[in-house]
């Protein structure tokens, strides 16, 4: 296989690249480096030279070693090359699948040696490991883009971390745990709940489920996070961990938490949300000790994970349960959600096999269309939902089955695969920062614009953006010319167009395809209408031009500098789907931009009557 083609010797080349990448954004944002930042920068840069010369000879004995070993991916997201960690027991056979640990740290201020100083934790050269574990599974270490809470880009940094472990490594995907300590507990909650189906157990040593009652905890860094505007209220369903609390029934968690830790109430209440779905909380508690990890308590903790890691997952449960509150997180084992009644209010599913497993019985809430996945569909030959029997015809292909609302009654819609999805649906779904956590591209309008004050407002956004991501997601920001992008980029990537119809050729292009109007007289959105002098539209639409992939208008993420650089727990959406924008009298101070009307699309992607001032 030629070596651009070939994806593990793209990782190869990150396994080098993330040396070289944590030196420059060390240089780039650390002006006061001290002695002991000087010696690691200079060991990353030994590190750096030694692994280029290892693989201009054709050689990288760091894939094949034991003990602790620094390696990369390149990121789909942005490009951008991020580092992880690798624990490698001495035991390890890559011909005998492992179980994997996905050990997600805590939390770790943005700084510019972040990079430097994580890897240096890990980073053992790339000689015969002197000492390796002796356990029975390889630890993985993701970074997570440094500080979010794993959320946004640095949730798909856990999967993409986890992919390229298993690319380069034997690993038991039956067998992948979910574990961390404070920041990286509050991690383990946030995935391991809406993933449900893709961990065979969960470990989450003292860390918060929730967005309110966690800022009230009484330190003085704290900042509490009183009443929000209603659609602010809504997005925090998309992050808050106790809404998913009744899918700790698909997935086990052995939790921990200390004494004294001063964040104890948080485990108490994701206990009391277990409670009220009928689940109890497995939560050890370590007598004396504050927000540390106790080491008899871990102890006691690793070895219940195990006993559950060493039965791995079951494939096919006969039943199945799975609440959620958007369709970003859809799927649990062989079911996944397609379609929503409403987004942000809460939506279950419940399926359960009859005893030959060619029946399936489902119970949906807030529900419109859901999917019945190998391999239970390649058996299902009726389905009965709230007690309406739908007919299934035989299948050649045995493929997913889809059932949803026609004209008022369930019916079989189709083929999983084959079958169009509409409206708003996995991956599809909005808010606008959901944008940022897949493929996507900023376009900078070139032309002339129809309200230049809307165009230096425009740029200085994107500016802004291409700031915050630098310093707070660790990339470079994805940027064309609107002259530059290609119909190739409009097929892989999101686009994120900044400007107005006039300086910007593919919003112009897009624009009669938006339930939008935007002229140079007038903005308008739904029954909102504001002149095109000093106002500015911001939002999210499926692109009408490319499948599966989103059009933004004139926003990066709707949290900025402020939420970035203090507590991970602020970093939830301020803006919904759409927003309408007063511009500054100074298009360059955008925190006195103000939101005049903002909120969401319904579930077919057209305006909900505007919300005055539902921005922030």
């Amino acid at each position: 296989m030629k070596r651009d083609l070939d994806p593990t010797w793209r990782d190869r080349l990150a396994d080098v690249e993330v040396f070289g990448k944590g030196i420059a954004w060390a240089l780039k944002y650390d002006e006061d480096l001290g002695p002991a930042d000087l010696t690691l920068l200079k060991t990353a840069l030994d590190r750096f030279r030694s692994r280029i010369g290892e693989l201009e000879i054709g050689k990288s004995p760091w894939v094949s070693r034991k003990g602790q070993v620094v390696r990369g991916f390149v990121s789909e997201v942005d490009g951008s090359t991020q580092p992880y960690a690798v624990i490698i027991p001495t035991g390890y056979d890559p011909k005998r699948p492992i179980r994997l640990d996905v050990v997600l740290h805590g939390s770790s201020r943005p700084v510019g040696m972040s990079e430097v100083r994580f890897m240096s934790r890990f980073d053992e050269g790339d000689d015969l490991a002197a000492n390796s574990p002796e356990h029975d599974y390889i630890e993985l270490h993701p970074l997570g883009r440094v500080e979010n809470g794993y959320r946004w880009a640095g949730e798909t940094d856990v999967f993409e971390a986890i992919a390229a472990t298993c690319r380069n490594y034997a690993i038991d995907r039956d067998r992948i745990v979910l574990r961390g300590m404070s920041m990286g507990a509050s991690g383990t909650w946030h995935l391991g709940l809406k993933h449900p189906g893709d961990f065979a157990a969960l470990g989450p040593y003292c860390g918060y489920v929730d967005t309110h009652e966690f800022s009230k905890t009484p330190l003085p860094t704290f900042e509490e996070v009183g009443p929000l505007p209603p659609d602010q209220e809504k997005t925090l369903h998309l992050l808050d961990s106790i809404d998913y609390a009744a899918n700790a029934g698909m997935v086990p968690v052995v939790a921990c938490m200390g004494e004294k830790d001063v964040f104890f109430q948080a485990h108490e209440i994701m206990g009391r949300a277990m409670a009220k779905e009928g689940l109890t909380l497995v939560n050890l508690i370590s007598p004396g000790t504050g927000h540390v990890i106790d080491p008899v308590t871990h102890r006691e903790q690793m070895r219940r994970i195990g006993e559950f890691a060493e039965k791995g997952r079951e494939h096919s449960p006969r039943e199945v349960r799975f609440v959620t509150w958007t369709l970003k997180y859809s799927r649990c084992d062989w079911l996944q959600v397609l379609g929503l009644g409403e987004h942000y209010t809460r939506a279950e599913l419940q399926a359960q096999l009859d005893r030959e497993g060619t029946g399936v019985m489902v119970e949906p809430r807030n529900i419109s269309r859901f999917a019945i996945l190998p391999p239970i569909a390649e058996k299902v030959k009726s389905v009965r939902v709230g007690g309406e029997a739908i007919s299934v015809p035989d299948r050649q292909d045995r493929r997913g089955i889809i059932v949803g609302k026609k004209d008022g009654r369930w019916a079989y819609l189709g083929e999983h695969d084959r079958f169009k999805l509409d409206g708003k649906r996995p991956g599809l779904q909005g808010p606008i920062d959901d944008a940022f956590t897949a493929p996507f591209l900023c376009v900078r309008g070139t032309g002339k614009a129809w309200n230049p004050a809307v165009q230096a407002w425009a740029e200085a956004n994107l500016k802004r953006f291409s700031d915050e991501w630098s310093r707070y997601f660790r990339g470079d920001l994805p940027i064309k010319d609107d002259t530059e992008v290609t119909e190739e980029d409009a097929r892989r990537f999101h686009l994120i167009l900044f400007g107005d119809p006039g300086s910007n050729s593919w919003m112009a292009r897009l624009l009669p395809l938006l339930p939008i109007r935007w002229t140079r007289e007038e903005c308008a959105i739904g029954e909102l209408k504001v002149p095109a002098a000093g106002h500015a539209l911001m939002l999210i639409q499926p692109n009408p031009l490319a499948e599966d992939r989103y059009v933004v208008l004139n926003s990066g993420h709707s949290f900025h500098e402020k939420e970035l650089g203090t507590l991970n727990y602020l970093l939830f959406p301020r803006l919904g789907d759409w927003a309408v924008v007063k511009l500054p009298d100074d298009p360059s101070r955008l925190d006195d931009s103000h939101v005049i009307g903002g909120g969401f699309f319904d579930e077919q992607w057209t305006p909900i009557l505007p919300n005055a001032g539902g921005g922030g």
